[in-house]
């Protein structure tokens, strides 16, 4: 069938519904309404005579046919859209928009540092950043790029180191450290009240430690689960418990003596944040622009 305008614009619509599995969601992305998003995928369907989507009120999936449409029309329409933002190079001011899924960890020490600075330089480039620490398909999922631990970064990838390596830290808050006592050794957090750590892909993290070439993994013993960085401080800083943070997120804390660092010679050394990003899409210039202001202000050293 002859494609017209219209049809390239529902294909985007569709794509973008494809990548997110939610219309609210793509309607964000697309600049419309999930309305819009919905007649315009019908309208499609009617003219292509094929179901694209299948929708209940919990979810979103893609038919065969939608399948094949997705796979048919992604690698094309990414070629476009970096295709138009190759042309940058010629404006006066640098244009266009990126989308970043990153790290808790990285957002607030890598990303807030830079990103002022970065939209008064370039304030035509639209940043739009998910804060996720689930692991995902970041490409599939529609975004420019990822940033995550150098360990944890997909193996296809280009990736680029942001940062130093960092160090961890178990602190406690003087309160608890005066109730519990304090370890001397990483096998006496089994009679400690710990923060255990859940995982981007929903396992429980084994605190790490290592000193003069021995290194100990530990199940921690703990009532509170949880994977968000702030209210394991607030939870620290509380008596709660003993958490397990990098040391540039605890600093603060522990220069002001709110928190104190606890096996501090057990404590391990991880790898830096890096950048990652399909070595098969080009590579928006907002974002080259970004990764090297980063590494010029190198808020975590590099």
């Amino acid at each position: 069938m002859p494609v017209n305008r219209s049809d390239l614009a529902d294909f985007s619509h569709f794509l973008a519904i494809a990548r997110h599995r939610n219309f609210r969601r793509a309607g964000l992305e697309q600049g419309v309404s999930a309305s819009a998003l919905s007649h315009a995928l019908k309208g499609l369907e009617a003219r292509l005579g094929v179901r694209l989507l299948n929708r209940t009120n919990r979810s979103v999936t893609l038919t065969a046919a939608g399948e094949e449409l997705y796979n048919a029309l992604n690698g094309p329409f990414a070629e476009i859209s970096g295709a138009v933002d190759s042309l940058n190079r010629f404006r006066a001011a640098p244009a266009g928009r990126i989308r970043l899924n990153v790290l808790e960890h990285a957002a607030s020490l890598l990303l807030a540092p830079v990103l002022p600075v970065f939209v008064d330089l370039y304030p035509d480039v639209e940043v739009d950043v998910s804060v996720s620490n689930h692991m995902l398909d970041v490409i599939g999922e529609g975004f420019d790029a990822g940033i995550r631990y150098g360990g944890t970064v997909p193996e296809d990838m280009i990736a680029r180191r942001l940062s130093a390596d960092i160090g961890w830290r178990i602190v406690g808050s003087p309160e608890y450290l005066n109730t519990y006592g304090v370890p001397q050794h990483p096998q006496d957090l089994k009679a400690h009240r710990c923060l255990r750590v859940r995982l981007g892909d929903d396992t429980l993290y084994r605190w790490e430690f290592e000193q003069a070439g021995e290194a100990i993994s530990l199940d921690v013993p703990g009532a509170v689960t949880i994977d968000d960085t702030q209210f394991a401080i607030a939870l620290a800083l509380g008596g709660t418990a003993l958490a397990y943070l990098p040391e540039p997120c605890v600093r603060p804390f522990i220069e002001d003596g709110r928190l104190k660092t606890v096996l501090h010679d057990w404590s391990p050394t991880g790898e830096g944040f890096h950048i990652y990003y399909s070595g098969r899409r080009h590579l928006p210039n907002g974002l080259r622009l970004l990764i090297d202001l980063i590494r010029e202000v190198k808020p975590l050293g590099l």
